[in-house]
């Protein structure tokens, strides 16, 4: 059993004595511990397991109470082929959804105007969905299932909501892969809490030296392959790739252009 100290160099590479008084099997040591899985075993997720685990979900919190989200249990087989086999074919597959409609429904139902459609109802919806995703994972995790959000259903998102007869005001905000590992899996080192933690106020005059330490930790643990740099063809392939070479590469170009005009056809306004 590690310490919390041994799992936070592990998520770090970073020493420091912390959470001496800690348990070292508790709920802090298994987030700590979190570990990406891609592979999955054929075993089954019972309907039981699975109905206990949507309702950790549910218990996120949501602003305001509006609990402005949907989650999609795919279980269609073509459905699946269609949606991809995105790591590992895991067993379960479920598509988290912003979910203003419901909301506007209820407004009309009880003779009430709607006069929220904005940025802000479509942030909440997006945070709303985020956390339930986040409460599902952590008790996923806690009864040793592994799960693997994907983000690329968003690459073809008009295809994810036809598929899934999402209407307006509905839209995936990730997959979720779910299944018991195959394999340890591994953790993804974080960038230091120096950088992201701010204590009063905003500062990030250490940015640079900070991120070139935590290349170069990351490098030494789980170097970038050639085939996993961004845009070769345009930057090249690299020896040493580190982090935020590999994401300001990524963001170098537009990623899903064609967002905004999904959202106001698909029934945002966006004001």
């Amino acid at each position: 059993m590690k310490s919390i100290a041994e799992l936070y160099k592990a998520r770090f590479g970073l020493e420091r004595d912390i959470g001496g008084d800690l348990p070292d099997d508790g709920a802090l040591a298994g987030i700590l511990n979190r570990r990406t899985h891609r592979r999955y075993t054929d075993a089954p997720v019972s309907g039981d397991l699975l109905d206990t685990l949507l309702a950790c979900a549910q218990s996120a919190p949501a602003k305001s109470d509006l609990q402005q989200y949907a989650i999609i249990v795919v279980e269609d087989p073509k459905s699946r082929e269609v949606i991809g086999g995105w790591e590992g074919d895991a067993p379960v597959f479920l598509m988290f959804c912003a979910d203003n409609r419901r909301i506007r429904r209820l407004a009309e139902i009880r003779g009430h105007d709607y006069a929220n459609d904005n940025v802000d109802t479509f942030m909440n919806g997006c945070i709303d969905a985020a956390l339930a995703m986040q409460s599902f994972i952590l008790a996923a995790e806690s009864v040793g299932l592994g799960c693997c959000a994907i983000s690329q259903v968003r690459n073809r998102i008009e295809l994810m909501c036809e598929l899934l007869a999402l209407p307006d005001g509905v839209f995936p905000i990730a997959g979720l892969c779910v299944g018991w590992p195959s394999a340890p899996g591994y953790v993804s080192m974080r960038l230091p809490p120096a950088i992201v933690v701010h204590r009063d106020r905003y500062d990030d005059s250490s940015l640079e030296s900070e991120v070139d330490a935590y290349d170069r930790r990351r490098h030494e643990i789980y170097a970038i392959p050639a085939q996993n740099q961004r845009h070769t063809d345009k930057y090249g392939v690299l020896d040493f790739c580190g982090w935020s070479e590999n994401v300001t590469r990524q963001l170098s170009l537009p990623e899903r252009a064609g967002f905004k005009a999904f959202l106001n056809k698909h029934g945002f306004r966006l004001d």
